[in-house]
């Protein structure tokens, strides 16, 4: 792993918004078992969320009063809700990783990649048995088309080589960046900002 990355993830480097998310790893890790289930195994998760709801319950994280009523969209993994003109709360039930730490890595790696659109954990909420991280991210106004082939050459001059469709890969990061299309990367007065970031370590 490239020192750099290994400097973010270990907590070693200061990153955006870091402190909260590092807490929630540094628990999640200290509560693994020696001999516990591999991450790829289905019930991994399951055993980590179980860690995860009595962290959120010591440290009492839970957030109870997100206005449902300010719905704007969701994705696969995330529903949307506008705070207030400046920015959104974002709800994420980790559906995308194996396990919560690689999510909260994701947002770390986010926070250092592109600070600009930080995500800032909030907490947690739970509905219909479901957890989800609850970040707050800022609000991009859109005022034209992401052109995705400026995505791609911005991508390109930071050392991330297009592997398929919207994803990229750096060789020498060992980091994967997927799902970068016009509705995750926006542009305002010409200046792409990257919303909806999906990070893996290879």
């Amino acid at each position: 792993m490239n020192d750099e990355i290994r400097r973010i993830i270990s907590g070693e480097s200061q990153i955006r918004y870091g402190t909260d998310i590092y807490a929630a790893i540094g628990y999640l890790r200290a509560g693994e078992k020696s001999g516990s289930l591999d991450k790829t195994n289905k019930y991994f998760k399951r055993e980590e969320t179980k860690r995860l709801k009595q962290y959120v319950d010591n440290q009492n994280l839970w957030i109870k009063d997100i206005d449902l009523n300010n719905y704007v969209s969701e994705g696969a993994e995330q529903k949307v809700y506008l705070k207030d003109s400046r920015s959104v709360i974002k709800l994420n039930d980790a559906i995308y990783y194996l396990s919560w730490v690689d999510y909260f890595v994701n947002l770390l790696l986010n926070n250092y990649f592109f600070p600009d659109t930080a995500y800032k954990l909030l907490g947690f909420f739970e509905h219909e048995t479901v957890v989800y991280a609850v970040v707050e991210q800022h609000f991009i106004n859109v005022n034209e088309k992401t052109d995705l082939k400026r995505v791609e050459q911005f991508m390109l001059s930071n050392g991330f080589q297009k592997i398929r469709n919207n994803d990229y890969f750096n060789p020498e990061l060992s980091i994967i960046l997927e799902d970068l299309h016009d509705e995750n990367v926006l542009t305002n007065n010409g200046i792409l900002y990257f919303i909806d970031t999906v990070f893996y370590l290879k």
